[in-house]
């Protein structure tokens, strides 16, 4: 299994458990997030923590997250990611789309401030 899914009444937190996000395991991670969307599941944390490469088909994915959340009214955020990858999102310029934070924690605050507001 490439991921581990928390899930809460508030949010899911998706860890993708492979150091390569890539075109091997991320039409595995549309699925899943479509899968979890369907489900009612509207705010989404993917945490890259043990993800050190990303390439475009990845980063199809995440915004794939994106796009779903918003659509349903929730919230996306993405923490815990690698200096490379930081790297390949500003390069795509979509440092200004996601929602970026270090962690898993502030990640989960996000979303509950975001919630208030």
């Amino acid at each position: 299994m490439n991921f581990l899914i928390d899930k809460t009444d508030t949010y899911s937190v998706l860890l993708v458990q492979s150091e390569r996000l890539d075109s091997t395991i991320s039409p595995q991670l549309k699925s899943e997030l479509v899968v979890m969307n369907a489900e009612g599941v509207n705010n989404i944390i993917i945490d890259l923590q043990k993800t050190k490469y990303c390439d475009s088909s990845g980063l199809s994915s995440i915004l794939v997250a994106n796009r779903l959340c918003k659509n349903a009214g929730g919230i996306f955020v993405l923490c815990s990611i690698s200096d490379s990858v930081k790297k390949l999102i500003a390069i795509s310029q979509l440092d200004s789309i996601l929602n970026i934070v270090e962690n898993v924690d502030e990640a989960i605050q996000f979303i509950e401030s975001e919630k208030v507001n």
